[in-house]
């Protein structure tokens, strides 16, 4: 089965990232997030059905992140028309900080959604060829 996205979470994904095959295996990510230590709850995603840039990096990026205390996560995506993080609640003040192999990433407050949602998003991006999902609301990032 062709690989449509890789992905980068674990300290061990630098050099070799996971793979995704089927937009259903989005859930395995996910509950990979969910499960796993708190310090890598930040997935970096990469279509591999989009063009890379000529420099030989991808022209996009979507990072999804989990909070598995409070179910809810986080969508960042960038591409050459800008960047942009999920709309989520108001209620949350302050930054929000996940973490992608160890290292703090932080987000803008009220950015965080339901886990569904997350799941849902991330199946779209999968299914979509690497296009931002419109399944959830975007804010400029």
């Amino acid at each position: 089965m062709k690989a449509l996205a890789e992905v980068r979470y674990r300290l061990e994904h630098g050099k070799n990232p996971e793979l995704i095959s089927a937009p259903e295996e989005a859930d395995l990510l996910i509950d990979a997030l969910l499960t796993g230590p708190s310090r890598e709850n930040l997935a970096q995603i990469h279509s591999l059905d989009r063009d890379l840039l000529p420099s030989g990096y991808p022209d996009h990026e979507l990072l999804v992140g989990v909070d598995k205390e409070q179910q809810v996560g986080i969508l960042a995506f960038m591409d050459e028309y800008g960047n942009f993080v999920t709309l989520g609640s108001p209620e949350k003040d302050g930054e929000l900080a996940y973490f992608i192999q160890g290292h703090m990433t932080e987000f803008p407050a009220h950015s965080e959604i339901p886990i569904a949602l997350v799941r849902q998003a991330l199946r779209e991006f999968i299914a979509s060829a690497g296009k931002r999902p419109e399944c959830v609301e975007w804010q400029e990032y």
